[in-house]
């Protein structure tokens, strides 16, 4: 028994934030027997992109005694008031397969027969008659860098703090206490550099310590005057299911410049929008009189996929353009089942668990498996 309905167009959009969109994938294995009346039910894939955003962050506070940098310290571009700004850093399209709901197949073999079909979690199959594939390497995808913490949060920040810079009852006088135990601080660096220091640490160990330290609690008080700077990137995963037609325009996503990937729906991010161009749509076989091949009887089907081009666009500017096969543009064909009982010389096939296209079919030899 052979069950296909055909779904209408599809565009779905879905937003992920989180590191990203794609996982290994895990494969079992049915086997059509007895049990299961000889009858494998699988779905051919609709081909999904994940869009992988990489976006850079930068966070600015003004230090404590901002207003004093300048005459203190000599500090000419402190930063004077927060800010919070975010760039695009990289887009990876990475194609996958998703199972259509509208698009489930049962096909069976004859009895007795012992034809096993290898399958993604999702029920999308990968091959008929082998124990295993090589599934498809997914590329390097960036990953996530948090920020380092600030000379202001680390732990030499309340070391440097002075009791007369903490009992000082104005600012200015805590901005001048603050300007002197810097320059204290140099001295002492000064003075250990030369070998002059009244405590010298006793080796060099112990130096790179100190050293290490005073560094520490100079930049720490220095942050007072002259501000902070985090720098960090995120990932974040868009997932797009294309149509059947053309597209242009789509808002996949925003990109707030205060906090990177936001809703769709969110309009203080500027427009990830995507461009579909439907390059080829895909045909059924015809035979050697050009005449258009039938379904086969209880065929195993599979997707002939067509292409599109992807292209995606922010702040009016072309980021990534790609061509992919994809399942939506594609017909659905079949293969005579009888070929993977044969007696003699059983063939095997392999699929694309991204378009449910034919990658590879053969018959099977002792060293197949």
């Amino acid at each position: 028994m052979i069950s296909r309905i055909i779904s209408n167009s599809i565009i779905g959009i879905t937003i992920c934030l989180c590191s990203n969109g794609t996982s290994a994938q895990t494969t079992q294995r049915f086997t059509a027997n007895k049990a299961s009346e000889y009858a494998i039910v699988y779905s051919l894939p609709l081909t999904a992109l994940d869009v992988i955003v990489e976006t850079s962050h930068t966070v600015e506070e003004p230090g404590e005694f901002v207003n004093y940098a300048k005459r203190h310290l000599g500090i000419s571009d402190a930063i004077r008031s927060p800010r919070n700004t975010v760039a695009v850093k990289s887009i990876t399209i990475i194609p996958r397969g998703v199972p259509d709901p509208d698009n489930r197949w049962q096909v069976q073999f004859k009895n007795g027969s012992q034809v096993s079909m290898l399958m993604t979690d999702a029920g999308i199959p990968l091959a008929l008659n082998l124990d295993e594939v090589e599934l498809p390497e997914t590329p390097a995808l960036p990953v996530a860098v948090a920020p380092e913490p600030t000379p202001l949060q680390r732990d030499a920040a309340r070391q440097a703090v002075t009791l007369d810079i903490s009992r000082a009852t104005s600012a200015a006088k805590k901005a001048e206490l603050t300007a002197q135990r810097i320059f204290e601080l140099r001295e002492q660096r000064g003075e250990i550099i030369s070998g002059n220091a009244d405590n010298m640490p006793p080796d060099g160990d112990a130096i790179k310590v100190a050293l290490e330290e005073l560094n520490a609690q100079e930049a720490a008080l220095t942050a007072m005057f002259a501000g902070t700077r985090q720098t960090f990137t995120n990932v974040n995963t868009v997932t797009f299911i294309p149509g059947e037609s053309d597209t242009s325009g789509v808002v996949i996503a925003r990109v707030s410049p205060l906090e990177g990937i936001v809703q769709t729906n969110d309009l203080s991010g500027i427009p990830l929008t995507l461009d579909m161009t439907v390059n080829e749509r895909a045909v059924l076989p015809v035979n050697e009189k050009g005449e258009t091949k039938r379904f086969p009887k209880g065929g195993v089907a599979y997707t002939i996929p067509g292409t599109a081009t992807i292209t995606l666009s922010f702040n009016g500017k072309e980021v990534a353009s790609q061509t992919f096969p994809l399942a939506q543009l594609g017909v659905t064909f079949g293969i005579d089942p009888n070929l993977f009982t044969d007696k003699k010389s059983p063939a095997f096939i392999e699929f694309s668990p991204v378009t449910g296209a034919i990658t590879r079919l053969d018959t099977i030899t002792p060293q197949t498996k």
